[in-house]
């Protein structure tokens, strides 16, 4: 019987077919992409990630197995530490820290949260693709990245780490397993939200392209 995780991936497909086309993920592959629009990304990410582990915290009270509840509580935990690190690598003085966020990091993190309302299946459906698109642009990356003086090596190795591909594929296998208790229709809307909160992310690496800030 075809997994749930292989129909969303399927659907979602198209999109992240643009997505490792996009002009910014290859300047991160390649290293040419401009500091400008790699700090606009960072800054506006770690605006981003702070509402998302709230959202994954939010979904380990709401799950009824114990042992996905406390994947949850440990994705959150993990992250944070790690995403910290990160951020705060290339976020070196307060100039390279954001004021607010752009539309597109208010878009997305407002359909997040609004799939509290939803059924909780949904809820992580809708926090997958962040898990599973960035592993696979990691890795891809990864692959084909050469330069050692790349500057967003750092960048790059944490989604290509296999820690963070093993908390994908358990991401993964969560969302299968509560996909197959659940109804037609619910399956239909984790495929929809994962679809669309996939083509969040096109949107999040548009705006770091296009330096997106508020027109009023």
């Amino acid at each position: 019987m075809k997994k749930w995780s292989d129909e969303a991936w399927a659907a979602a497909a198209p999109v992240y077919e643009q997505i490792i086309n996009q002009p910014f993920v290859r300047g991160l592959a390649d290293g040419s992409l401009s500091r400008q629009r790699f700090m606009h990304y960072i800054a506006q990410d770690s605006l981003y990630i702070g509402e998302y582990f709230r959202v994954l915290s939010h979904i380990a009270s709401r799950l009824r197995d114990s042992s996905h509840a406390a994947d949850f509580v440990g994705f959150a935990a993990e992250g944070v530490a790690v995403e910290k690190a990160l951020h705060e690598s290339y976020l070196s003085t307060n100039e390279d820290k954001p004021a607010a966020m752009t539309p597109a990091c208010t878009l997305y993190t407002s359909v997040l949260k609004a799939q509290s309302y939803a059924p909780v299946e949904v809820e992580v459906a809708a926090v997958l693709p962040c898990f599973w698109v960035y592993q696979k642009v990691g890795e891809t990356i990864y692959k084909a990245c050469t330069d050692s003086a790349n500057p967003y090596k750092a960048w790059i190795d944490t989604y290509a780490d296999p820690a963070f591909e093993a908390s994908t594929q358990r991401a993964i296998a969560i969302c299968d397993e509560l996909a197959q208790a659940a109804s037609p229709e619910t399956k239909a809307a984790m495929t929809d939200i994962f679809v669309l909160c996939t083509k969040m992310e096109w949107l999040f690496w548009d705006s770091a392209w296009n330096l997106e800030k508020w027109k009023i």
